[in-house]
């Protein structure tokens, strides 16, 4: 899958992992602020023309089919609109999350199989449902009810790993087995913590240290040995635990077994943290993030983590340095860019016309006339007789032409 808003550079990416996958996916449903930035995800849904010459182009150079992620529109008419321009473009199977680009984290809701159904209906391809898959049955009450000929799982799947086969395992043999993946397959360990973090959310409510310890620990073994801890804190309490005794915080299931975790709305936000649901307790993280005093109870955690170790330090918007934007791409540039943008368009650019940028270190000119140079040194170096000999010849003919015009 692809991030893109270029269909020259899409297809170049794509032509180079084409070789390796069975399809090639545009995505076109990233709602994060990321995505906003860059200018991809569901930030291109409205820019259709755009759209349909990235999978145009893709369709006509790729070997393998093109397919397409999105999110929907409010109207349910538009969406099928979209669903079916996609697909007169070359799009060969379209996954549908029922959800808005707006509907995200606190505010994500519940996703909309209505508008998933018009689509399977309105289109000719293939159609995969995305939101409210939490467990098995979830999966085939979708299917039933939209129609579609698959269904995909995100959160849901994060948390219970074992979604698919309808099983609900216990965490910390889910680790192991995870763990053991990543030991044959190396990947950074901040992939690893995230992916704890979310099979492990109910247990590390109840035992805040293992979070702590898990947020900390530098290496995999490391991580290993809170597995080891967090498995011998639960099977002490399940040796512990009273007959008929049941789940608490309204869980389906214990905490130690791997279950869904039903992100609250902006009103169960509000009641966990003692709030009263006025317009101050029900703004989201983005909201706190873009408070322009310096009230630390007005912060978000990381600002206050920040805080913390820097009393001195001001989150105030209008103290902030206005950077001034790239002319490629709207991120901000470089402030000694000889072309006014950012470090990765004047990369491109100064790579492409042999150039140099001193103000973001990038020296194509100089460091290709640097290798000219040594190869017109090495070749002097090698053939020193060839050189004397020819200058001998020139003024042996010299010579020989004087000699003539006498």
């Amino acid at each position: 899958q692809f991030c893109a808003n270029d269909p020259e550079v899409f297809v170049q990416a794509a032509l180079l992992a084409q070789d390796y996958c069975d399809a090639i996916d545009l995505n076109l449903g990233c709602p994060q602020m990321i995505a906003k930035r860059g200018h991809y995800g569901a930030f291109l849904q409205e820019e259709w023309d755009l759209l349909q010459r990235m999978i145009l182009l893709a369709n006509e150079k790729l070997s393998v089919p093109i397919t397409c992620k999105i999110r929907v529109f409010p109207d349910i008419d538009k969406t099928v609109k979209y669903a079916q321009m996609l697909e007169k473009a070359g799009c060969q199977l379209l996954t549908v999350h029922g959800r808005t680009k707006e509907q995200k984290g606190p505010l994500a809701g519940v996703a909309s199989w209505e508008h998933i159904q018009a689509v399977r209906k309105a289109v000719n391809i293939p159609v995969f449902a995305n939101g409210n898959i939490q467990c098995l049955s979830d999966v085939e009450e979708c299917i039933r009810k939209t129609g579609v000929h698959g269904v995909m799982s995100a959160e849901g799947n994060l948390h219970n790993p074992a979604l698919f086969e309808g099983r609900n395992p216990l965490v910390w043999e889910m680790a192991e087995e995870y763990l053991e993946i990543v030991r044959k397959y190396p990947c950074p360990l901040s992939y690893v913590r995230a992916h704890l973090f979310k099979l492990w959310h109910h247990t590390l409510q109840v035992y805040q240290q293992l979070r702590e310890e898990l947020a900390k620990v530098k290496t995999l073994e490391g991580i290993v040995d809170v597995n080891r801890e967090l498995k011998l804190r639960c099977q002490e309490e399940i040796a512990n635990q009273k007959e008929g005794e049941k789940p608490k915080e309204g869980l389906p299931f214990f905490h130690w077994i791997c279950q869904p975790y039903i992100r609250p709305g902006p009103k169960e936000r509000c009641r966990e943290n003692g709030d009263s649901g006025t317009e101050k307790g029900v703004r989201g993280k983005r909201a706190l993030e873009e408070e322009e005093d310096g009230n630390s109870e007005l912060l978000s955690k990381n600002k206050q983590k920040k805080k913390l170790r820097n009393p001195n330090k001001s989150f105030d918007p209008s103290l902030k340095p206005k950077y001034a934007k790239c002319d490629q791409c709207g991120n901000p540039k470089g402030t000694k860019c000889v072309f006014n943008m950012c470090r990765g368009c004047c990369k491109k650019r100064a790579f492409k016309e042999v150039a140099d940028c001193p103000g973001h270190g990038l020296l194509f000119k100089t460091k290709y006339e640097k290798s000219l140079s040594w190869q017109h040194s090495q070749r002097g170096i090698q053939t020193p007789e060839i050189s004397q000999r020819g200058d001998a010849e020139v003024g042996e003919t010299a010579v020989l032409k004087e000699a003539g015009d006498s």
